[in-house]
């Protein structure tokens, strides 16, 4: 009888998310984009505001 081995799921790094307060979408940032300035996130014509 063959044993029957449960992997734990890895944990998501914790990256930024950002929420949009007009329509409540959550987007999370794997990987900057490496400019050198920051950069808008836009939905709904507004910057959305890091979720913390």
């Amino acid at each position: 009888m063959a044993k029957k081995i449960r992997k734990r799921a890895k944990k998501a790094k914790s990256a930024p998310r950002y929420h949009c307060n007009a329509c409540g979408l959550v987007i999370s940032v794997d990987e900057a984009c490496g400019c050198i300035d920051a950069c808008d996130i836009i939905c709904c014509g507004e910057q959305m505001k890091e979720k913390k």
